[in-house]
């Protein structure tokens, strides 16, 4: 745990938290007549962002400063899924979305622990298909199909 690091954040989370919340004062309610309108999903986000940074912050300034090591920072990594997310959203459109989830996602876990490639493909493929299904057909949403090659 970097404490300056976890200040900076907290602090900055909690900020866009409280936009959040405003913001999502602005939106109007549903014109019919639901409890539930288009503001309340960002109104919670902002809530929830807000709660959890306040308790980052008190995890920070509670903990007593300690001699830390300084640990490597690992660009390598920061850099391969970096770039593997501007390719994913630059594929989105032309191989669709499961498949570009699905190849992102897992450049993702296996940069991030090499090996154990069954359950990456296996995580990746539930999480784009599952993903897809919740959002196309349950909610009636629009996602990128599969390619028409």
């Amino acid at each position: 745990m970097n404490k300056k690091f976890d200040t900076v954040a907290g602090i900055a989370f909690l900020l866009i938290g409280i936009l959040f919340f405003v913001e999502s004062q602005k939106i109007s309610d549903s014109a019919y007549g639901s409890s539930v309108g288009p503001k309340i999903f960002p109104m919670g986000l902002g809530i929830i962002l807000t709660a959890l940074s306040i308790r980052l912050l008190y995890e920070t300034f509670k903990i007593k400063t300690e001699d830390t090591v300084k640990e490597k920072l690992q660009y390598k990594k920061f850099f391969i899924i970096f770039g593997s997310a501007i390719l994913y959203a630059f594929l989105l459109e032309k191989i669709g979305y499961i498949v570009s989830t699905f190849l992102f996602l897992l450049i993702a876990f296996q940069t991030l622990e090499r090996g154990k490639i069954i359950y990456s493909i296996i995580i990746s493929t539930v999480f784009s298909v599952g993903v897809y299904y919740m959002f196309s057909e349950l909610l009636g949403g629009s996602l990128p199909g599969f390619p028409l090659f």
